[in-house]
């Protein structure tokens, strides 16, 4: 259960990643200094930076620099990628189009996840059947955006297996039915910047993304370098920012790992607020369940927080359908 506190770690998981093909990687002290680190950053805070990830800063950066020139296209150019339910909720939309608990975002993105063929899984998957959209403008978008997504699924899943440990299990507890074959998706954020009159900010909703927790189990933030959005919410109502730090990803976890967890790990709320006069983007990437995986709270896990499930059962592909669909504003 995340409590209160001031700051975020910064985490060097290089020697996680060193070991993670081995199977007695936990022996390792090194592994074994990243696990503590981690299991007290979800226990405290639910966020942390890492670092010693091993993607190169320069792909990082052209990921921002060719989410900026999409952005920066005409509303006519962006808008031939739109993003509707029978694309699967994929797609282009617009400044306030999406929304937090009822309220319009002040962000317009492109919403991408890993692509359902149809029947996949059956009734289950239809919401989410379809394939990504990607504008032609600039030309090397997807080819870059899907190099990232590959990159991005093989460090959260070695992350997970830090979690793993972290938890008392074994380093692939999330491997099989669980994760071993997970869905993913990722959010290409552009956020307004505050717009200026006689020297004073003025904006009908400064909130680019309202208060809410993530969807699944593990988020990397890869956010621009020089404006700081992004702030966590302690227990006791304050708002803590999270400052970029080059190089580095936030992150944090969502909702299936706070069931699996039982409560050990909380998805810890957020949101960004863009007071910068400049333009800001960020590319998050989530790393999920396999889309079909019942989700409910692991038995040792149940041991260490008192014998009781503290959370229903959960599918989580019905768990994110239910959430797409009241996402949009169309």
């Amino acid at each position: 259960m995340a409590t209160d506190f001031k700051s975020i770690p910064l985490i060097d998981i290089s020697p996680l990643l060193s070991k993670s093909d081995d199977p007695r990687m936990s022996e390792d002290p090194g592994v074994a200094e990243v696990v503590r680190q981690l299991d007290q950053a979800c226990k405290v805070a639910g966020f942390f930076y890492v670092k010693g990830h091993g993607i190169p800063y320069s792909l990082i950066k052209e990921v921002r620099t060719v989410s900026h020139k999409f952005f920066g296209l005409s509303y006519e150019e962006k808008l031939k990628i739109k993003l509707t339910p029978a694309r699967g909720y994929r797609g282009y939309q617009r400044v306030f189009e999406n929304i937090t608990k009822g309220v319009p975002d002040m962000q317009e993105a492109i919403d991408c996840y890993r692509e359902i063929t149809k029947g996949m899984y059956g009734d289950l998957g239809r919401t989410m059947e379809g394939c990504n959209l990607w504008p032609r403008d600039p030309a090397n978008m997807r080819a870059l955006m899907e190099e990232y997504v590959s990159l991005c699924t093989d460090i959260s899943r070695n992350i997970m297996r830090g979690l793993a440990l972290a938890l008392g299990g074994s380093p692939n507890g999330f491997d099989g039915a669980r994760a071993g074959d997970p869905f993913w998706a990722l959010r290409i954020i552009g956020y307004p910047g505050v717009s200026t009159t006689n020297g004073h900010a003025t904006s009908e909703n400064d909130i680019g993304c309202g208060a809410h927790t993530d969807y699944g189990l593990l988020t990397l933030i890869n956010q621009d370098d020089d404006i700081t959005a992004l702030q966590i919410k302690t227990l006791s109502g304050e708002w803590i920012s999270a400052p970029p730090i080059p190089g580095a990803f936030v992150c944090n976890i969502g909702d299936m790992l706070k069931i699996w967890s039982n409560g050990l790990y909380d998805s810890t709320v957020h949101r960004v607020v863009n007071n910068s006069p400049k333009f800001r983007v960020c590319v998050a990437y989530f790393l999920e369940p396999n889309y079909d995986a019942g989700v409910e709270p692991l038995d040792f896990c149940v041991k260490r927080t008192g014998g009781k499930k503290k959370f229903e059962r959960a599918v989580y592909g019905e768990h994110l359908v239910n959430k797409v669909k009241n996402n949009f504003v169309m």
